[in-house]
């Protein structure tokens, strides 16, 4: 087996672009749980990432001992995280299985790992080397131009977003890679529309002001209303 061989035979197949983006979406927003081919891959829960518990999360705070809270800082009254152990490793894990998937955290329910490969944004924290390991094992399927067009948004979010970050709102700007590629598929509408015309979709370059609106938007209070 030659080197193309073998970089073949160890790709992880991530889905359709559209199919999948439709999806990440929705678990972002709390409709649904990411549907992640993990396999035997516990990168996630070996990296040493904090995990956010909600209050009203009261399954999973249940199954989580008190000892292993603490106070999510900027966060709002009874937001609590889950912390690691001294080697990186959440300590719901045990004998490399967690131990309360069934009442796992929706911050687990919902993380996925193909949004690095979708933003094309790269893993920056070296202490999460198993997880870029897994991303570059990533490849998405175009099977329509939409496709596509689609990821090449995407990326086009994520790059203008570290382009423009001084002259966008602070308090909407991403904290890290992770945050950088999920704000990335949730504003990717701004950066493609449809050309009736060519019956596809095409690029469009969005000024910053655009998307600065955008931005504040996401990050207004909802109204009780709503």
């Amino acid at each position: 087996m030659d080197d193309s061989d073998s970089a073949a035979a160890d790709t992880l197949a991530a889905g359709v672009f559209s199919e999948w983006l439709e999806e990440v979406r929705g678990a972002i927003a709390g409709d649904n749980e990411s549907d992640v081919a993990c396999g035997e891959c516990t990168a996630c829960c070996t990296s040493s990432q904090f995990v956010l518990v909600a209050p009203d999360e009261t399954d999973a705070l249940a199954h989580i001992p008190k000892a292993l809270r603490f106070a999510a800082p900027r966060q709002p009254v009874g937001h609590v995280l889950m912390g690691y152990d001294e080697h990186g490793r959440c300590p719901m894990l045990v004998d490399n299985r967690c131990s309360i998937y069934e009442h796992r955290p929706r911050t687990c329910r919902t993380y996925d790992c193909r949004v690095f490969p979708a933003a094309g944004v790269e893993v920056d924290d070296e202490t999460k080397a198993l997880i870029a390991q897994r991303v570059r094992r990533w490849r998405f399927d175009y099977p329509t131009p939409d496709d596509r067009a689609r990821h090449d948004a995407v990326k086009a979010a994520a790059v203008f977003v570290r382009a423009h970050c001084a002259e966008l709102p602070e308090e909407s700007l991403p904290a890290n890679s992770t945050q950088l590629a999920v704000l990335a598929t949730q504003i990717h509408d701004a950066f493609i529309e449809r050309d009736a015309a060519a019956g596809k979709l095409v690029a469009t370059d969005p000024a910053v002001e655009t998307i600065a609106a955008v931005l504040t938007q996401r990050s207004a209070p909802a109204s009780p209303n709503a």
